[in-house]
């Protein structure tokens, strides 16, 4: 298949369902994956995976390594100076987990406690929100960050961690539980390189049309049934990023 007709999409391959996973036959499965499916069909492509650690999504990017990076990417001011953003195609709150029994059940709980979350995030940005608290980033530089993160917890290195409610949820176990979650109605859009304003607009199609053919829904429907759409209605889309 010629470059034309395949769609480059940087991601880190590692598991984060419902988001995404690989399964034993090396197929890429969930959310995002559906999303960047159905953004290549509208394009008359085909999807091509360009895996890359979490810290080299941007570098990646801007070295044409890839035609689009869709991976977990809220939208943050810091995010914009590094690449341009389409329309959501999510929008999710953020959770705080720790270890079972810990105590913690709100912001106030976390005083003098090591909070983690992925360096330069927007869970990041909540986490130095909490008074007191101290936080820990994890930079992107392993091939896991997110499980990282995890170990960490399970470990004591750190006492909780910070991320997105879709890929907490799942996470909830004998070991570890949902302290709280904020209603940050965080907003996640795919990526392009700069000065690429043609690009941006054909890859937009491409999601207004998804959204209003009924697919992303359907799409949302199928991995997280236990969230709201957040799109029900056309006028909640966002401005332009």
């Amino acid at each position: 298949m010629t470059a034309s007709h395949t769609l480059k999409v940087i991601c880190a391959d590692l598991p984060a369902p419902p988001l995404f996973e690989r399964d034993e036959r090396g197929e890429r499965h969930g959310y995002e994956a559906d999303v960047a499916r159905l953004i290549a069909e509208r394009l008359d492509r085909q999807v091509e995976w360009v895996y890359r650690q979490w810290s080299d999504f941007y570098p990646a990017l801007d070295a044409g390594e890839g035609d689009l990076l869709l991976c977990g990417q809220g939208i943050s001011d810091y995010r914009k100076t590094l690449g341009d953003f389409t329309q959501p195609y999510a929008i999710f709150d953020e959770s705080v987990m720790v270890r079972s029994g810990s105590g913690i059940t709100s912001s106030q709980h976390l005083e003098g406690r090591r909070v983690g979350a992925i360096a330069n995030s927007l869970n990041m940005a909540l986490a130095e929100t909490f008074s007191g608290a101290v936080p820990v980033p994890f930079d992107g530089a392993s091939d896991d960050v997110f499980g990282d993160m995890v170990a960490a917890l399970r470990s004591g290195d750190i006492d909780a961690l910070v991320d997105d409610d879709v890929a907490l949820v799942p996470l909830e176990a004998d070991d570890l539980t949902i302290a709280f979650t904020v209603p940050t109605r965080n907003v996640w859009g795919a990526v392009v390189a700069k000065n690429q304003s043609d690009w941006l607009v054909r890859v937009n199609w491409a999601l207004d049309e998804i959204i209003a053919n009924g697919s992303l829904e359907s799409a949302w429907e199928r991995w997280m049934p236990t969230l709201a759409y957040p799109f029900d209605d056309q006028c909640q889309l966002l401005d332009r990023h």
